[in-house]
C-alpha cells in the first residue's frame, strides 16, 4: 500500500459523507449550512476539520456550493446544480427502485465508439452502469424501458449521439428471460447487499422504536444509516418482479430503512438545527 492510498480513500470517504450530509441534513434545513456548525457536526460523524474543508472546497469547485453569509454567519448555500442532482436521487435513495412493468419492455443501448475516443467510451459504460443498465454483450446494454430518457441524456452529455443507437421494445428471444437478466447484472450480489443491510440493522430498528433516540447519538446514527443505505438502491436496476428469483430482498430492506428513518430523522435534524444560527 502506498502512502497516497489512505489519503485518497479518506478524501473519497469525506466527500461521500459530506454529500450524504448535504442531502439528508442541509437540504431539509433550508439549503444552507453555517461553516462552523457543519464542521462541528461532521466531526461528530468522524471527519476532521481539514477533511471537511477539503471536501467542501471540491464541491464548491464542482458547482455544488456557493459562499453565502446569513445573519453575519459565514456559510454555504446549495446551488441549483446540487439541488437538481440531489432531487434526482431522492426516489432511488429513499425507496428502493420500484419494479418496472414487464409489459413496458426494455431499453437497449448499442454503441461503437472509435478507439480515438476511448476515454469517452469508458465514461459511457460507467454512466450506463451507474444508471442501472446491465451488460448483455460487447457494447450492448439493457435496462427497463423507463430508462430511455436517462440513457439519451448520458449519450448526449458525452457528445456520442453519432456513435450510439437506443431501442425500446419487448423481449422475444428463446433464452429464459430470468437467466438472461441474471447473466447481465450481478443480481445475486445486489440481493446479498440488501440481506446484509437487513441483518446489520434489524435489531437496531427494534431498539430505536422502543427507546426514542435523541441528540448526537440520533444524528450520527442517522447519517451513518443513510450513508450505508444510499449506495444500495443505486446498484439495483429495479427489474420487473416476474424476472427475479423468489425471495428478492429489496422490498424488505427498503421497509427496514423506512423504519430507521422514521425513528431517527426528526431527532437528528433537531440536533443539527441547534448548530444553525437562530433565525
Amino acid at each position: 500500500m502506498t502512502k497516497a492510498e489512505p489519503t485518497t480513500q479518506q478524501h473519497r470517504r469525506s466527500r461521500t459523507t459530506v454529500v450524504t450530509f448535504l442531502g439528508a441534513v442541509v437540504r431539509p434545513l433550508g439549503d444552507w449550512m453555517p461553516i462552523a456548525g457543519a464542521v462541528d457536526l461532521l466531526a461528530q460523524a468522524g471527519l476532521d476539520a481539514p477533511s471537511v474543508r477539503t471536501a467542501v472546497h471540491r464541491l464548491k469547485r464542482n458547482g455544488w456550493l456557493t459562499s453565502e453569509s446569513r445573519g453575519g454567519i459565514r456559510g454555504y448555500a446549495l446551488t441549483s446544480t446540487a439541488l437538481t442532482t440531489l432531487a434526482a436521487g431522492d426516489e432511488v435513495i429513499w425507496h428502493a427502485r420500484k419494479p418496472a412493468d414487464l409489459a413496458d419492455g426494455w431499453c437497449i443501448v448499442n454503441f461503437g465508439v472509435p478507439e480515438a475516443m476511448r476515454a469517452k467510451r469508458h465514461q459511457l459504460r460507467a454512466h450506463l452502469s451507474h444508471l442501472g443498465f446491465g451488460n448483455v454483450g460487447t457494447a450492448l446494454w439493457i435496462a427497463p424501458a423507463r430508462m430511455r430518457e436517462a440513457a439519451e441524456r448520458a449519450v448526449t452529455e458525452l457528445g456520442l449521439e453519432s456513435y450510439a443507437a437506443i431501442f425500446v421494445g419487448g423481449y422475444h428471444g428463446t433464452q429464459d428471460l430470468t437467466e438472461l437478466v441474471y447473466s447481465s447484472w450481478d443480481l445475486a450480489a445486489i440481493d446479498q447487499s440488501y440481506r446484509d443491510f437487513i441483518a446489520a440493522h434489524s435489531d437496531l430498528a427494534d431498539r430505536l422504536e422502543s427507546e426514542a433516540p435523541s441528540g448526537r447519538h440520533a444524528f450520527t446514527t442517522y447519517l451513518d444509516i443513510v450513508g450505508r443505505w444510499r449506495k444500495l438502491p443505486f446498484r439495483d436496476p429495479g427489474l420487473p418482479h416476474e424476472v427475479l428469483a423468489p425471495g428478492w430482498s429489496a422490498p424488505a430492506a427498503a421497509a427496514l430503512f423506512e423504519r430507521l428513518v422514521a425513528a431517527l430523522e426528526k431527532p437528528a435534524l433537531t440536533h443539527a438545527n441547534a448548530h444553525w444560527p437562530a433565525g
